[in-house]
Order: C-alpha cells, then structure tokens, then sequence
C-alpha cells in the first residue's frame, strides 16, 4: 500500500463525504416567504448546524489539497 494509494481513498472518502454532508444542509434563503413580509427578523444558528459546517469545510479543505497533491504528481508512484 503506497502513500499514494491511501491519499486517493482519503480523497474519495471526502468527496462522498461532502456529498452526504451538502445534501443535508439546511436551506439558507427565505424565498417567497421575504417577499409577503413573513421571513423572519432574526435567525438562530444551532449548535448541530453549526458542527455541520465546520465538517463541511473541513472536508472541502481535505478535497481540494488532496486534489492539487493528486492532480500534480508531486508524488512518485
């Protein structure tokens, strides 16, 4: 099992990762419900949303480093 071997499963991992994880965001805009004067005046951030979108970026992060190193061969096979 070479370093890059495991880079590529750690590469894979994130990017399902990321897949699952933006999918169960919640959405952020307030369509239609702005324009009638329904949205609301002020929004709270939970604690598990929160948690959700340090993963998040944390695995964007991971994907993209990973996709540079991967993609420019600065590693020997």
């Amino acid at each position: 099992m070479t370093v890059t071997t495991v880079l590529e499963a750690i590469w894979a991992f994130s990017a399902v990762g990321l897949i699952v994880l933006v999918l169960l965001h919640s959405p952020k805009g307030d369509e239609i419900g702005a324009i009638g004067g329904q949205a609301q005046l002020f929004s709270s951030t939970k604690s598990a949303e929160t948690t959700l979108n340090r993963v998040t970026w944390a695995l964007v992060v991971t994907f993209l480093g990973l996709t540079v190193v991967l993609s420019a061969g600065w590693l020997n096979r």
